[in-house]
């Protein structure tokens, strides 16, 4: 079997026409969003969330690096291992069900149990999800009830596609969907449709939040499970927003074929390019949203570093300028401060020469050659009131380089976080 990257930048084309909605967009899926009632308070709001296929389908899954990971985390790897397909996957938000020990582990395990029966599948083709607080454990009366109602709420329409998107909220002030369909080589028309959540404890080790991504092409799981893994390395790990990795970030592929052709088993040739290209797009999509939706951001901000020496100098300078908290401070205030940038490209570790070092701030040429220039500064202010910044900048030293979504940080974030029990 052949694995080839392919060359397609940080923003790739949409390699066919974008279209409202997410995980229902392919076909052979349905999904919900339910109230189970896991919510202290005895909040109405909808918790929980079911995604489902109607016959078993390829899998794929990447998730956090960070050694305190949690129960979904490791039941959804242990299921990956035992099984190349999956039917389901339950998603919860409010409580993170990480550091909850061996009772944290039963209580996923029933999750997907208690799905696997409601759908008359196997344990281990249900995956599980979790985000909110970490070091709670789930009252698992209100997951089985949730469980039973999402099973019974399923639907393919576009107001139960919004509604598992919304149920998986916590700080998100915003649903996130994308979707893409196009058309194949052999004249069949395919779907690659996706929905996440993330606003905060994002940073690129992995997927840095929880998302699901469906798609009715004809994948086989090998294959469906290098090319996640590699538009997730060039997607998701992309986006900074406050420099925390989550304990709980998963990303989820299934393929259902219900659109029909041949099976894509190889990952090469122009079938399994067109198909890489739309799920790139999707995840690419769905990781600009995470960084637009940030907590307290008021801008997306796009930080570019080009000129490197290495791709490991062109990654390292760019995701410390897009994590820095004076850079990002700078942006919410307004103030096209090339100084921060520069510092923070000089201790990111990157090897260059100052002399070297061109910023842009805006569009604005604001450093040349390690020097500063004259620049209009009530036309920087004018652009500072787009919804998107972009930074920059040219080390000089290569021809290597690597892009970063983030956002500003303002007191949003902090009142956010202040008030936030974990």
């Amino acid at each position: 079997m052949q694995y080839n990257l392919l060359p397609i930048p940080p923003e790739p084309e949409c390699p066919g026409d974008a279209v409202e909605g997410g995980v229902d967009v392919a076909r052979g899926f349905r999904s919900s969003g339910v109230c189970g009632g896991l919510r202290p308070d005895g909040s109405d709001r909808d918790d929980m969330a079911l995604v489902c296929a109607d016959a078993p389908a390829c899998v794929a899954g990447v998730f956090t690096r960070n050694r305190f990971c949690s129960a979904p985390v490791r039941v959804c790897r242990e299921h990956l291992a035992a099984s190349e397909v999956a039917q389901a996957v339950v998603l919860n938000s409010v409580i993170a069900n990480a550091a909850t020990g061996e009772p944290g582990l039963e209580n996923a395990r029933a999750t997907a149990s208690m799905a696997a029966r409601e759908l008359g599948c196997s344990p281990e083709q249900v995956l599980v999800a979790s985000t909110g607080v970490i070091g709670s454990q789930l009252p698992m009366e209100a997951v089985a009830r949730g469980v039973g109602l999402a099973v019974g709420a399923l639907g393919s329409d576009e107001a139960h596609d919004l509604a598992a998107a919304r149920a998986i909220m916590t700080t998100d002030t915003v649903p996130k969907r994308a979707a893409v369909r196009y058309v194949d080589p052999s004249g069949a028309t395919y779907a690659v449709g996706g929905m996440c959540k993330g606003a905060g404890m994002i940073a690129p080790n992995m997927a840095t939040m929880l998302g699901v991504i469906t798609t009715d092409a004809p994948v086989g799981t090998p294959v469906l499970r290098h090319a996640l893994r590699e538009a997730t390395s060039l997607s998701f790990n992309h986006v900074i927003v406050d420099g925390d990795t989550s304990t709980n970030d998963s990303v989820i592929l299934l393929a259902s074929g219900a659109a029909g052709g041949e099976r894509i088993d190889e990952a090469s040739g122009e079938r399994y390019e067109l198909f890489y290209r739309a799920l790139l797009w999707v995840c690419s999509k769905l990781a600009q949203s995470i960084a637009a939706d940030g907590e307290g951001a008021t801008v997306l901000v796009r930080v570019s570093v080009t000129g490197a020496a290495t791709p490991g100098d062109a990654e390292l300078a760019c995701r410390t300028v897009a994590s820095s908290p004076l850079v990002k401070t700078a942006i919410a205030g307004h103030d096209p401060n090339w100084g921060r940038i520069a510092a923070a490209l000089g201790r990111s570790g990157a090897s260059f020469s100052q002399e070297d070092v061109d910023i842009d701030i805006v569009g604005l040429p604001v450093l040349r050659s390690g020097l500063p220039v004259a620049f209009d500064r009530q036309e920087a202010a004018r652009r500072f009131e787009l919804p998107r910044c972009e930074i920059a900048c040219d080390l000089g030293a290569g021809s290597d380089s690597y892009v970063c979504w983030t956002c500003d940080l303002t007191h949003g974030y902090v009142s956010i976080n202040a008030d936030y029990t974990s």
